[in-house]
């Protein structure tokens, strides 16, 4: 690293949050690791460490993905989760990777091809968001029979995306119930694999009956995907006009709040590279948008945003040496600025993300989520992987 900027990785978090989600949930055979977005943030490389804690399939997103993860592991199972070009079909065979059905015109095309190999599928059904996915019975259907006879296409599995989380919306359920339907004729016995369930599905509700394979993606890397609880009017509002929703609809139960110990494992770090002393009325940044009111020590951190720091940043604390101080100026493409004390000194650690600054409050700041904040930490900043305290990593781009 020529730049003190990184972000750390704690491979034991991941690890146990693995581990204590299969230990909770331990009625399903298949626990998809969902790896997509260069695993939502923490390096493609974490696959590893994500098997030996229980991971038996990956789930990504495309064809270059896939053929990533295969660079790092041979033999682990990977579903693509969007369709591939048929085109590039040999390639998915030569690589072990399931692809889905998502059409019935691609079906169709690709019954035409002239496969010497097993290729794995999986049935990608619409059961009401309309993004991608089968929605005619008849279609469905009709794939399914004449995939039980196709020696060369295996029918692996059949799943669906839940749109909403299902705490007091009634989508959630009539989205369960639209799959149950829609595959009502098939004989899932004869389907290895049947998953519906991300991980605000598979946290706050009971076991779908006929699924045995869940999906973790933010809960996996250590995130509660339910919203915080507060006790304050605004919130208390909200949960009365919850009650009456779940009466009137008849909306099933949650839990509303994680079983299972969730620990974060990202971290962002960077380091004070310069000190200023800025006397009153002068500015700091582009623009001259920030005058200083009196005079006040400046820190510079070397990230910005080309490594991922949303604009909206200005304003949001950061911490060094366990105190909170405020970014200041304009966010720029490769530093920025923090308003300091004299305590602070040349090259102390900086924490962006971490103790003291949760992702949360980060994401809440820049008005946007956990999973967008993650990943739109860049390649231009290497991911240091810790394992018992120790760096056992480092992966640069």
């Amino acid at each position: 690293m020529y730049r003190n900027t990184y972000v750390e990785i704690n491979i034991n978090n991941l690890q146990e949050n693995v581990k204590n989600i299969k230990n909770y949930f331990n009625n399903y055979e298949y626990y998809f690791g969902v790896v997509k977005g260069n695993a939502y943030g923490h390096d493609i490389h974490i696959i590893d460490y994500l098997i030996k804690s229980g991971i038996n399939y990956l789930a990504i997103s495309s064809l270059e993905e896939a053929l990533k993860v295969r660079k790092i592991n041979k033999d682990i199972p990977i579903l693509c989760l969007e369709p591939i070009d048929l085109e590039y079909l040999n390639i998915c065979l030569e690589n072990n990777i399931t692809i889905v059905i998502h059409d019935y015109e691609y079906y169709k095309e690709l019954i035409k091809k002239n496969i010497d190999k097993n290729l794995k599928v999986h049935l990608k059904i619409d059961s009401g968001m309309n993004r991608i996915g089968l929605k005619d019975k008849n279609h469905i259907n009709e794939i399914y029979k004449e995939l039980l006879n196709n020696d060369n296409i295996f029918l692996e599995g059949i799943f669906t995306h839940l749109a909403t989380t299902g705490i007091s919306d009634k989508y959630w359920d009539e989205q369960v119930s639209k799959f149950k339907y829609l595959i009502k004729d098939i004989d899932l016995n004869k389907i290895p694999i049947v998953h519906m369930a991300r991980s605000i599905a598979f946290l706050d509700h009971p076991k779908i009956d006929i699924c045995n394979g869940i999906r973790m993606g933010i809960a996996m890397y250590g995130y509660d995907p339910n919203p915080i609880e507060r006790n304050d009017f605004k919130s208390k509002l909200k949960k009365i006009k919850a009650k009456i929703r779940i009466k009137k609809y008849n909306i099933s139960p949650t839990v509303n709040k994680s079983p299972v110990e969730l620990k974060p494992a990202f971290s962002l770090y960077s380091e004070i590279m310069q000190i200023k002393y800025v006397k009153k009325g002068e500015f700091v940044g582009y623009g001259a948008g920030y005058i200083a009111q009196e005079d006040i020590i400046i820190g510079t951190i070397p990230i910005g945003y080309d490594d991922g720091i949303f604009r909206k940043s200005k304003g949001r604390a950061v911490v060094i040496n366990n105190k909170r101080y405020n970014l200041i100026g304009d966010i720029g493409m490769g530093m920025i600025s923090v308003k300091i004390d004299d305590t602070v000194k040349l090259h102390d650690k900086v924490t962006l993300i971490g103790d003291g600054i949760s992702l949360r409050e980060v994401s809440a700041h820049n008005g946007t989520t956990i999973y967008e904040s993650m990943c739109n930490i860049k390649n231009t900043v290497p991911r240091v992987f810790i394992k018992d305290n120790k760096t056992i990593k480092i992966q640069e781009y």
